[in-house]
């Protein structure tokens, strides 16, 4: 399928009527080998996707963002309400941070910032930094569970499903890091790839396996020091697996590349 093949769909507001890609993410979506990025730099793979299709794109993403936290932003903003009328694919980008230990809990995490004075969040934010690497071996508990991840999937792809029959739904398998601050360990990540595959066998949603497109660059010299996030190469290589995702779903899709399954 070529872009010009894509469908377009009108727009109200007189602007643009090309398909939109919708991506719900965590930082690896806009995360470079440097540091974050503006959700417009041409390097992304969002954008390097939807620029191979000929569409607009959406992110909508934050650091540290699980499947729970892409829910609420189904739920709750009103950039994925506008963006879901005109969207020729949505991709659920996260399940990644699902993964990893989680040894302290997580919602300790979410809420330091609200701690307050600032000096004594500072305290509590170097503690928290000091054990996180020191009892990730123990692997266990993860950021959420292999169930609950895919729990989350299926009710935002059962919502979107209500909404739009015949948008298409795209998912993922999480990526792998060697990042010291979770001391290398990624014991949940076997578990969640085997529940998120059968969740998309089952209701036929195809997946782009990132650990397969990013596991050689994670690994070089040319990836993010912190050894979570991706350069240039990983980038590349995930938007062509997402371009192939997108173009599987529709009748004329050229042939599946490395990385579906």
């Amino acid at each position: 399928m070529t872009s010009s093949d894509a469908p377009e769909i009108p727009d109200a507001a007189g602007g643009s009527t090309r398909p939109t890609l919708l991506v719900v993410g965590d930082s690896l979506s806009y995360y470079g080998p440097k540091g974050g990025l503006p959700a417009d730099d041409p390097r992304i793979w969002p954008n390097i996707a939807a620029a191979e299709l000929g569409w607009d794109v959406e992110l909508v993403a934050r650091i540290g963002w699980t499947t729970r936290d892409a829910w609420w932003a189904m739920t709750q903003d009103p950039r994925v309400w506008a963006s879901i009328p005109r969207a020729g694919a949505v991709v659920l980008a996260v399940g990644g941070m699902d993964t990893l230990p989680s040894p302290l809990p997580t919602a300790l995490r979410e809420q330091l910032r609200y701690v307050r004075p600032a000096s004594l969040r500072r305290v509590v934010r170097n503690a928290y930094g000091w054990l996180q690497p020191r009892l990730s071996p123990l692997g266990w508990p993860v950021a959420l569970p292999a169930r609950v991840s895919v729990e989350y999937l299926e009710t935002i792809r059962d919502s979107l499903a209500y909404m739009r029959p015949d948008l298409p739904v795209i998912g993922t398998l999480p990526s792998v890091h060697r990042s010291e601050q979770y001391a290398s360990v990624h014991k949940g990540r076997p578990a969640a790839a085997r529940a998120i595959t059968g969740w998309a066998a089952e209701k036929s949603v195809p997946l782009v396996d990132l650990a397969a497109a990013v596991r050689e660059n994670i690994q070089s010299d040319d990836a993010n020091p912190d050894g979570i996030h991706w350069g240039w190469d990983a980038h590349r290589k995930v938007a062509a697996a997402m371009v192939e995702a997108v173009r599987m779903v529709h009748r004329d899709a050229d042939t599946v590349a490395d990385g579906i399954r």
